[in-house]
C-alpha cells in the first residue's frame, strides 16, 4: 500500500504597499500646495514703515486691496454701504481694536473716508498694519 504524501502547501502573503504609498505622497504634495493657499484673509500689498509689532488677540481687520474693495474681517462690502454695514458689525464689539490694511496702491481719498467713517461708527481704538523696513546693510 503506497502512503499517501500530504502536500503541505504554504500560503505566503504580502501586502504590496507600492500604490499606498504612491497615493500618500500625491496626497502630501497636494496638501503642501495647496495650503498657502488657505490662509484666512484679504490679499494687499502693505506700505513698509518703521514701525513697532502689535500683539492683539482679538482685532476687527477692515482691509482695501488695490481694487478698492473694502472688506470687513473678510465680508466684501462697497464704499457706499461701508459705513452701514460696520457699524452694525462693530455695535456689540466696541472695546475691540480695529485695524487698517490698505493696499499701498489705494487711493489716499478712499483711506480717509474709510477712517472718518470709522470714527463716525465710534471706533477709538484704529491702528494701520505695513510692512517691517527691510534692515539697513552697513
Amino acid at each position: 500500500m503506497k502512503q499517501l504524501r500530504k502536500r503541505r502547501h504554504r500560503i505566503e502573503s504580502e501586502l504590496n504597499i507600492t500604490n499606498l504609498v504612491d497615493v500618500v505622497f500625491t496626497l502630501l504634495i497636494i496638501f503642501m500646495i495647496t495650503a498657502p493657499m488657505m490662509t484666512t484673509g484679504v490679499q494687499v500689498d502693505l506700505p513698509k514703515a518703521d514701525a513697532q509689532n502689535v500683539e492683539v488677540e482679538q482685532s476687527i481687520q477692515i482691509a482695501i486691496n488695490d481694487h478698492n474693495e473694502i472688506f470687513i474681517d473678510e465680508m466684501r462690502a462697497n464704499p457706499v454701504e461701508f459705513r452701514q454695514k460696520f457699524t452694525e458689525y462693530y455695535r456689540n464689539r466696541t472695546e475691540v481694536p480695529v485695524f487698517v490694511n490698505a493696499d499701498k496702491k489705494v487711493p489716499y481719498g478712499l483711506v480717509v473716508r474709510v477712517i472718518a467713517d470709522l470714527q463716525q461708527a465710534g471706533v477709538v481704538k484704529l491702528g494701520f498694519l505695513t510692512q517691517p523696513l527691510p534692515p539697513n546693510k552697513s
